[in-house]
């Protein structure tokens, strides 16, 4: 499975494209400046690209499109166990 979205690079402000696939269970996040250029990997994804994959799966799921159960937990379950970002605010 695959989900596609752009956003803005945190450190250049730079558009760019963020792929995430799942393959053997694994979520593996790349990156790309510019179409037609080769994805490079990210190693560690940062909260907000996880958030936003939460929120793809979300909105997939009541439709069934190649959602799992399993994957919304996985993904849920990853977000949470991350640090809060500079941003969020202690509820």
């Amino acid at each position: 499975m695959e989900i596609e979205w752009t956003d803005a690079d945190p450190e250049s402000g730079e558009k760019r494209f963020v792929r995430a696939e799942k393959f053997a269970r694994k979520w593996h996040f790349k990156v790309r400046f510019r179409r037609r250029t080769n994805w490079a990997a990210v190693t560690n994804p940062s909260r907000e690209m996880w958030e936003t994959l939460l929120d793809a799966l979300e909105r997939r799921y009541p439709r069934r499109e190649g959602v799992t159960d399993e994957d919304l937990k996985q993904v849920r379950a990853v977000v949470a166990g991350l640090e809060p970002s500079e941003g969020d605010q202690p509820v």
